[in-house]
């Protein structure tokens, strides 16, 4: 490992060296591929450095304890209790951030909320699963934009489509995608029974215009004019869009804009990325067992987490984590569920690393 690490220091330099030279800062494409590549890296040799340092003090105050005695050869012994525990633990960052990297992680994604099973109430949670991201969004300091929105009668939603923007969205957001299913007593229910509801969560990254090619003949391309709920006029022209891709089936709307054209953009946007979430999930498909096992299947229909109001407690069944604090959960407080699903899948990964090296 520590071989590599000298690797990629060495090559770190290299970069940081070309960064500065005229050709580099002269070429816009170039400076910012390896400004990009520089930022990638400067966590691995930055902690690398500060392993080695630590270290390196270890190794100092080992020589003190053979050599020394009395208060100086007490005060590094002491020293190295808390040089051993931080070298465990930089040690173990090491090996994480040498793990091949998701090449998604740095990409803006596009969250789809549908309710499934629980009709009224699920759509009202589809709403509420909406504001919990845009909440969680807004604290993290990205960008939130409604691509799609389809309401229902009751303050719910039929389908909620968003695009999040910011650094290393699809990162932190990826482990989302599954079943969300809800306990509690609808706004709908007179005689105060606690109904089971459930919502689906898609997390995809967003495609990019060269990963994704679509040709222009294999698409259907509709107008309408926008109803809303109850089927009242929202907008008076034909703005909204409905695109239709023959070869694969797929249909996207798009209805949220007054502008035709707007409408258009979003609709071949959102087509755009389930495109490539379809051809990678066909990938993934492909690959063996042992990497599939650090992700998951991908199966949507597999319950992930339970919200239970009644006992005021979110649980992730992936990791057996319960959270007392549903209200603040769904108000936007699930950095730690994140952190805590993060951390186990970066276990995971390094469990079958150290299995196939």
């Amino acid at each position: 490992m520590f071989h590599k690490l000298d690797e990629v220091e060495l090559h770190y330099a290299d970069v940081e060296t070309r960064l500065t030279s005229p050709e580099v800062v002269n070429n816009t494409q170039l400076f910012q591929k390896l400004s990009k590549e520089h930022a990638n890296l400067q966590p691995l040799v930055e902690t690398y450095r500060h392993f080695r340092q630590v270290k390196n003090r270890f190794e100092e105050n080992k020589t003190i304890i053979e050599q020394e005695s009395g208060e100086l050869k007490e005060l590094a012994a002491e020293e190295n209790k808390e040089f051993e525990i931080e070298l465990k633990v930089l040690e173990r960052k090491l090996k994480v951030l040498l793990l091949p990297k998701d090449p998604n992680d740095d990409k803006n994604t596009m969250v789809e909320i549908r309710p499934a099973a629980g009709g009224d109430e699920a759509g009202i949670f589809a709403g509420d699963l909406f504001k919990m991201y845009s909440k969680y969004a807004e604290k993290r300091g990205w960008q939130v934009e409604l691509m799609e929105a389809t309401p229902n009668d009751v303050g719910g939603y039929k389908e909620i489509i968003l695009m999040i923007r910011g650094d290393k969205v699809y990162s932190v957001l990826k482990y989302e995608s599954g079943v969300h299913r809800v306990q509690r007593v609808p706004k709908t229910e007179t005689q105060g029974r606690i109904h089971t509801s459930t919502v689906t969560v898609a997390v995809l990254p967003e495609a990019e215009d060269v990963e994704v090619d679509i040709n222009p003949n294999d698409l259907r391309i509709d107008v309408f004019r926008s109803s809303g709920p109850g089927g009242q006029s929202v907008n008076t022209t034909d703005s909204a869009v409905r695109i239709t891709h023959n070869p694969s089936g797929l249909v996207v709307v798009c209805r949220d804009e007054k502008s035709q054209h707007k409408n258009k953009a979003k609709a071949l946007k959102v087509l755009k990325t389930r495109l490539l979430d379809i051809a990678q999930r066909e990938q993934h498909s492909k690959i063996a067992a042992d990497r599939l096992s650090q992700v998951g299947t991908g199966d949507r229909s597999e319950k992930i987490r339970t919200y239970n109001f009644p006992q005021g407690r979110v649980t992730d069944h992936r990791i057996g984590v319960t959270l007392h604090k549903v209200n603040e959960f769904v108000g936007g407080d699930i950095d730690e569920m994140l952190t805590s699903l993060s951390a186990h899948y970066e276990a995971e990964a390094l469990k079958q690393h150290s299995e196939s090296a």
